[in-house]
This record gives C-alpha cells, sequence and structure tokens, in this order.
C-alpha cells in the first residue's frame, strides 16, 4: 500500500544527532550527479542532518531487490538534477544499514524521508507518479523557505520535457492499485516504442502484482506444497516469495520444477522465472546464480 505526502512539519521529528557511527567507511557512489549521493551508517549525520542545515535532505530508503525502488529512485534522481542543487538526494541501501532502518523503524521500501535543519520529518512510501512528486517537493521547498534553508530553485532552470502521457497513466494506475490499467498502459507505450527499458520493467512489475493481488500467501505456499509438480501451484507459489522478499526460495522452486518437468509445462516454469528475474536486479548475485542454475537445469 502507497502513502500519500503528508503536509510536512517538525513536529514529532525523529532526531538521530546521537546516531552511533560503526567503524565501516562509505560505500563507493553509484550516481554521478553532485545533487544525489550514497550514504550509510558512520556518515549519516554529516552527510544527512548537518548538510540539511544548508539545503534540504531528501532520503531515499531502498534495496536492490526492491522493484517500486528501481522505479521511484530514477526520477527523484532526474528531479533533483533538474533543480540544480535546490534540494539533494541521500540513498540509503537498508539492506547495508539495517541499523538506520530499524531506529526508523522502516517497514516497508521505499520510504523518503526530509532532513531539514538537522531533523528527520516522513515523506512518503511508496513509488509515487511523478506528478504527486513534483508536488511534494514544493512543499519542501516551502518548508525550507520558511525554515531559512536554502530551497530556492534556480531561477533560470530549464523547463521539463514533458512526461510520456502512457508512462503518467501507468504511474498513475500502480498508485492507485489498478495493475490491469497499468499493463493496458504499458502496452500502449510499448506499441509506440518497442523495448522502452522503463516500460519493459513497469510492465513486468504491475503483472506480478496484478498476479498476485488476491493471493492469501499461506494458502498459496499450502497448495504448492501439496502438489509439487503443478505448475499453476509453483508458479503462484513464486511470485509470493518474490514479494515477500524471499528469492532465493522462488528459485530454488522454478529451477527444480523445470528440472522435474518437461514439455510445456518445463517451458511455463522456465518463462515464469525469466520474467520474475527480469523485474529484479540484475546484479544481484542470487538472480546471476539463479540464471546460471537454470542453465543447468535445461542442458
Amino acid at each position: 500500500m502507497q502513502q500519500r505526502p503528508s503536509d510536512l512539519t517538525l513536529a514529532g521529528a525523529v532526531d538521530l544527532s546521537r546516531l552511533a557511527k560503526p567503524a565501516a567507511g562509505p560505500a563507493a557512489p553509484t550516481s554521478t550527479s553532485p545533487h544525489v549521493f550514497d550514504v550509510t551508517e558512520a556518515d549519516f549525520e554529516d552527510l544527512v542532518l548537518r548538510r540539511s542545515l544548508q539545503v534540504p535532505v531528501l532520503v531515499d530508503f531502498w534495496a536492490e531487490w526492491c522493484g517500486p525502488c528501481k522505479q521511484l529512485s530514477p526520477v527523484l534522481e532526474r528531479l533533483a538534477d533538474e533543480m540544480g542543487g535546490a534540494w539533494v538526494l541521500a540513498k540509503v541501501d537498508t539492506d547495508a544499514n539495517q541499523g538506520i532502518a530499524a531506529q526508523l523503524q522502516i517497514q516497508s521500501i521505499p520510504s523518503v524521508f526530509l532532513a531539514l535543519g538537522g531533523r528527520l520529518v516522513p515523506g512518503f512510501q511508496g513509488a509515487l507518479p511523478e506528478a504527486q512528486l513534483r508536488a511534494f517537493l514544493e512543499q519542501v521547498l516551502a518548508a525550507a523557505q520558511q525554515a531559512g534553508i536554502g530551497g530556492a530553485a534556480p531561477a533560470a532552470a530549464a523547463e521539463p520535457p514533458p512526461a510520456d502521457p502512457d508512462l503518467v497513466a501507468a504511474e498513475d494506475a500502480l498508485a492507485r492499485e489498478d495493475y490491469a490499467a497499468a499493463v493496458s498502459s504499458y502496452d500502449a507505450l510499448l506499441a509506440r516504442s518497442p523495448g522502452d527499458p522503463e516500460a519493459v520493467l513497469g510492465r513486468a512489475w504491475a503483472q506480478l502484482l496484478q498476479r498476485a493481488a488476491h493471493l492469501d500467501p499461506e494458502a498459496v505456499l499450502a497448495a504448492a506444497d501439496a502438489r509439487p509438480d503443478d505448475v499453476a501451484a509453483q508458479t503462484a507459489a513464486a511470485d509470493v516469495e518474490v514479494l515477500s522478499e524471499r528469492l532465493q526460495e522462488a528459485v530454488d522452486r522454478l529451477v527444480g520444477l523445470v528440472r522435474r518437468t518437461a514439455g510445456e509445462e518445463r517451458d511455463q516454469a522456465r518463462l515464469h522465472l525469466l520474467e520474475l528475474f527480469s523485474v529484479l536486479d540484475q546484479d544481484d548475485e542470487r538472480v546471476l546464480a539463479g540464471r546460471r542454475a537454470l542453465a543447468n537445469a535445461l542442458y
């Protein structure tokens, strides 16, 4: 469930000024933008809290396995560049920095916080459409101006190119959990721009959510245990496991099914696993190992 941006206020903010600093050094940056940077527990206080005394800092809590994170992060990075330093984006990998995530009681990702004046306030959860992100950023800059902290957008900021209407429609449909409409909009975009990477990824993710929207995870897994060679039962269980962050179990399940089946059933299992791979981080070692295991099962 996605959470809409709330009105920004410093009341009830989480003060992390006493956050302990472990000995580990900062992670290598994943962006070349001067307005986007990676943050760890070691440098969170310096790069986020202290920097927020001069400029608003949006903190994007994400993970490599998270599909919605892959939708949100590129848009935030593009908007940070577009605004030219009016605010900056700090990215926190929750898998590598579990202490921060636990202290902030983050239960779902992506989660975005705002650091302003050395304090944190919750922003929103989920991959929001760009129009809602821009509205949220207007609130951020207004709050910064009221606090006397930077926040003014450059006067000569270039007008952003118009977003593709089908992409906007797909993002809006995902935000309201109308996954069938999202798939339809991605299909329309792909009909005009075959192979568009954002549309391909978005469509695969929307289809996964659509398949799993009305599933009872416990019942699905129980059915899979009872029918180990039933392709429909096993693929549904794999969907549930991916959405439950149990990627390795999903990979093992479908690779095993490929080994045990033949013909059309084997091909169904293979194609389903490839589709699940498409919504995951292609550099994730579990995905790489899974692709190798699938190749070994086939040949």
